[in-house]
């Protein structure tokens, strides 16, 4: 994951309300605002889902097979990422903005305290929410993502003061990644080649403005230092990263030691998986999933 997102920094460097029926499911409604969208499928108490950076709802689209028939489930998508008009997120900062975005959705829409999952750039906006807005959260399960992002470009020391002049050079970038290199490095991260060729679908179909906006924030937003203050209960899926020749233990031990100043955290590790642990590992990440939920 590490050496993917090196390259993928490298090359960067070079709210109205709309109900439409969903291509999904014929009972399903969307909600687009001007930072995101949400598809509501299902009936019972709600959960909702985030997914990644240059990533679709789609991540989440088993899930809500499943899930469907007890929980109304939310698919956020990220307005810019994979075939999302980028509308708000088309300039500047995307990750807190659409964190507050998505979290004064909740509190408008009765949702709140929420069930909230998140994916990678989804995890992110997980812990932010719970961190700034403890009391909108009951609970919260993070998919794959630390809490301080250029840890994994840049090291276990690294500091925001190192990381900012990295993001500063991918906002500004004039030679921007091509689509064809972003799907090819993010096909990466998934083990079947059914689900290469549709995250390589998503990422071809993204806004590479906003995808590397996004990418900015994640490397200067430092959300270690709320960690012992948070109060949300929240589970942490991770995957072992086996098949990318990571010696065994290795993502426990840095996982476990980043999220170390969280109370009462839960920690399940993925075996034999990439970052999607939802695509390669779906009875394992069931299995946490139906857990978290039943908490």
């Amino acid at each position: 994951m590490r050496k993917f997102y090196q390259c993928l920094a490298g090359l960067l460097v070079a709210g109205v309300t709309i109900l439409a029926a969903s291509a999904h499911a014929e009972d399903a409604q969307m909600i687009v605002r001007d930072r995101f969208s949400d598809e509501i499928v299902g009936q019972g108490p709600d959960v909702v889902f985030i997914p990644g950076l240059a990533s679709s709802r789609d991540t989440w689209k088993a899930t809500a097979a499943r899930l469907k028939d007890h929980y109304r489930v939310h698919l956020i998508q990220v307005a810019g990422f994979a075939g999302e008009p980028a509308r708000a997120n088309a300039q500047g900062p995307v990750v807190a903005p659409t964190a507050e975005a998505i979290d004064a959705y909740l509190v408008e829409q009765h949702l709140a305290p929420a069930a909230v999952v998140g994916h990678s750039l989804g995890g992110t906006i997980v812990l932010y929410l719970v961190e700034k807005h403890p009391a909108d959260f009951k609970k919260a399960m993070i998919v794959d993502q630390l809490p301080f992002f250029a840890n994994l470009m840049m090291g276990p020391t690294a500091t925001v003061e190192q990381s900012t002049p990295v993001a500063d050079k991918i906002r500004s970038g004039t030679s921007k990644m091509s689509g064809a290199q972003s799907a090819q490095m993010m096909a990466g991260m998934a083990t079947a080649q059914s689900d290469k060729d549709m995250i390589s679908g998503w990422s071809k179909a993204s806004d590479l403005s906003v995808v590397a906006n996004a990418l900015a924030d994640l490397l200067t937003l430092d959300l270690r230092p709320g960690l012992a203050a948070v109060t949300v209960p929240v589970t942490l899926v991770y995957p072992d990263y086996a098949a990318r020749g990571t010696p065994k233990g290795a993502t426990d031990r840095m996982y476990r030691s980043a999220y170390a100043p969280v109370k009462g955290m839960t920690f399940v590790l993925a075996n034999d998986s990439l970052h999607f642990v939802m695509l390669d590992q779906p009875a394992q990440f069931s299995t946490a999933l139906n857990a978290f939920l039943a908490q």
